[in-house]
């Protein structure tokens, strides 16, 4: 008889916030599974998973009760699933319970007469910090237990529970030989890593915590990542199954939905964990542990005993009493063996007989290596030293692994074009190598027929510019469009004669903008931005031109990075190579302007950005008067990447306390 555990995962995208639209689809998905042979036990579904992570005050909007939500699973598999057979579903979703709200996972059996709800974990590590703002909408969770289900006893961990080792501790002391991680981490990373493949940093953070958990326990882990992007944080997928040797069983794509099957073997548990009895360990050690924790949280100062110090007792031994025929003063063997007797004044018998064994044991004849081994063995010669080099600790490496960056961000842009309704894009083609880089992506993402370029040249520009904006365009084989702004831009000055080069700077990138927003409305078609990370924290950019496309694929790559994924997408090297301008003004260049190289500015900022100082930066050897242009531009321009400030006089102040994400 089979008594394999049949399994299935689903990396799902949900649309946010669309709960009805998002359990519509299961339906289907029900139906896939209900096809599958072998049938799976159980689907395991992601964090959140019918209404996307981060939905900040529309918890309130998408939550409901573990009950409700069954019911509604339910519906979806009758209407999809006409024979009498059972399916366990395990599935993340914000629940409103006991007039709270919560970030929880269902495990519930679907078919029959009623879905059973088997268990319902909510989660206990709500992160609160960087990109996080969890604790603000949920409340906590306090529990983790196992639970039976048909095919064996089971637990659920929800994203940072299974970060800290002591959760999955639980699970496999409570017995359980399976545990499901369902997650909705954010990708994030984009440096290369050795013999890792080009995958996100923090996605192999994931897969050795879920190895971990299974190695430590015994156990097999389900890591469920979910799919999709929201607000430009892109969730990668990449799920995996775990054996309980730590042992990674199958691996799902990265970036898609997909559903994965596979079969465990039960007996995998039992091999595991004879080969290395680590939870048996930890069975017997349990209670001697509790008790140290209830000292410590008891606040109990620890009194240290040992050999040669006077004690009150032992682990064994009650205090005020020592073993029956043993001092708890009494040398160690090594201590007798090394010292004379005090009887006779003469060596010890065992230390004779020591003596006459090495003398035996020794060759008659040894080469040169051997006596320098046995020298330093001995005690004659020194300990080799081994210097390390210093190691402290700093920002994320600048490096960049292209193929990932690439793939990362044509998946972002074909994400925001379905969610947003479009299905071509507008790229301002500048014949610099941000907006060479963009039209690369989003004709990959959508297709060279859905990419319009406009060129937007005033009559001081560089003819390279167009010439360069030609080749892309060439390359790509796509549409453009050329549309001189002069007219437009002369028309407002020539009101403004005394007008300085930043203010008519300004006005051109404004109008360029005036232009592109036009193009899209003409074209149905959304602009899509090319501004750098760099460029962005110096405040390099006009405020509502520059800034203004509502996606941006660039935005959080630093100038040189973006030059590294020139490079891989085949950007015409005239334009990679060229020094950085944008062309405002004649013989303008960004370094020029900055007063600093591309390359120092980004190694700076990328410290700073990270929390460190600017006076740890000099003390690791940074340029002072360098750090200090970094620091003054990155400090004085916080407002350029703010929304405008509005006097808060409500309650409910938009983006205060009415909080809703951009893509809700």
């Amino acid at each position: 008889m089979d008594r394999s555990i049949h399994l299935v995962v689903v990396q799902f995208k949900p649309r946010k916030g669309d709960y009805a639209a998002n359990l519509g689809r299961i339906a289907g998905i029900f139906s896939q599974i209900d096809a599958l042979d072998p049938r799976p036990d159980v689907a395991v579904f992601a964090e959140t998973a019918l209404t996307g992570y981060f939905v900040e005050g529309g918890v309130r909007d998408v939550a409901l009760s573990a009950g409700a939500f069954a019911r509604d699973l339910q519906a979806q598999y009758a209407s999809a699933v006409t024979t009498p057979r059972t399916l366990d579903v395990c599935i993340g979703f914000y629940e409103v319970w006991n007039n709270a709200f919560y970030n929880s996972a269902l495990y519930v059996t679907l078919g029959g007469g009623q879905p059973v709800i088997r268990h319902v974990h909510r989660k206990l590590f709500l992160p609160t910090y960087g990109l996080f703002d969890e604790e603000r909408f949920v409340d906590r969770g306090f529990e983790v237990r196992a639970f039976d289900t048909e095919w064996g006893r089971t637990a659920m961990l929800i994203c940072e529970d299974a970060w800290h080792s002591l959760t999955g501790t639980i699970a496999a002391l409570d017995g359980a030989t399976m545990i499901f991680v369902v997650s909705a981490s954010p990708a994030r990373g984009v440096w290369p890593r050795e013999d890792e493949g080009p995958v996100p940093a923090n996605l192999k953070r994931w897969e050795r915590l879920a190895r971990d958990i299974a190695e430590e326990h015994g156990v097999f882990v389900a890591l469920v990542n979910l799919v999709g992007t929201e607000g430009g944080k892109t969730f990668s997928g990449g799920s995996i199954i775990c054996g309980p040797h730590g042992d990674i069983r199958a691996r799902a794509p990265l970036w898609d939905e997909t559903i994965m099957t596979i079969s465990l073997d039960p007996q995998d548990l039992t091999r595991a964990r004879s080969d290395v009895p680590l939870l048996t360990d930890l069975q017997t050690m349990m209670p001697h542990l509790m008790r140290t924790v209830d000292r410590i949280q008891a606040g109990e100062q620890f009194v240290l005993s040992y050999d040669d110090a006077q004690t009150d007792g032992g682990p064994l031994t009650p205090v005020g009493m020592h073993a029956v025929g043993e001092r708890a003063d009494a040398p160690s063997t090594e201590e007798t063996v090394g010292r004379p007797s005090e009887d006779s004044g003469k060596p010890s018998t065992r230390l004779k007989k020591a003596s006459r064994a090495s003398k035996m044991a020794e060759p008659e004849k040894s080469s040169r290596r051997n006596a320098a081994q046995d020298a330093s063995r001995n005690g004659s010669e020194p300990l080799p030293v081994i210097r390390a080099s210093d190691s402290r600790a700093g920002p994320p490496p600048l490096a960049l692994d292209a193929e990932l960056a690439a793939g990362w961000l044509v998946s972002f842009l074909r994400e925001e074009f379905e969610r947003r309704g479009f299905e071509k894009a507008v790229v301002g083609l500048s014949g610099g190598v941000d907006s060479a880089v963009t039209a690369h992506l989003a004709t990959q993402a959508l297709g060279k027929e859905n990419v319009i370029a406009v060129r937007m040249p005033y009559r001081t520009s560089n003819p390279d510019s167009l010439a360069h904006a030609q080749l892309v365009i060439d390359q790509l084989g796509i549409e453009s469009r050329t549309i001189d702004i002069s007219p437009a831009v002369d028309g407002y000055l020539g009101h403004e004669p005394d007008a300085d080069p930043a203010r008519r700077g300004n006005v051109m990138a404004r109008e360029r903008m005036i232009v592109l927003f036009d193009q899209s409305a003409k074209h149905r078609a959304l602009p899509v931005g090319t501004g750098n990370k760099t460029e962005r924290l110096l405040g390099y950019f006009t405020w509502h031109a520059d800034d203004s496309p509502p996606i941006n694929p660039l935005g959080d790559l630093f100038k040189t990075q973006v030059w590294e994924l020139a490079k891989y997408l085949g950007v015409p090297d005239v334009i990679v190579s060229k020094p950085a301008s944008a062309d405002l003004i004649e013989g303008q260049t960004d370094e020029g302007d900055f007063g600093i190289s591309y390359a120092e500015a980004d190694r700076i900022l990328n410290w700073l950005v990270s929390g460190y100082s600017p006076a740890s930066l000099v003390a690791r050897g940074f340029d002072p008067n360098k750090v200090e242009i970094v620091r003054k531009r990155l400090a004085g321009t916080h407002w350029k990447r703010k929304l405008p400030t509005v006097a808060l006089v409500s309650p409910t102040g938009i983006g205060e306390s009415y909080l809703r994400p951009v893509d809700y």
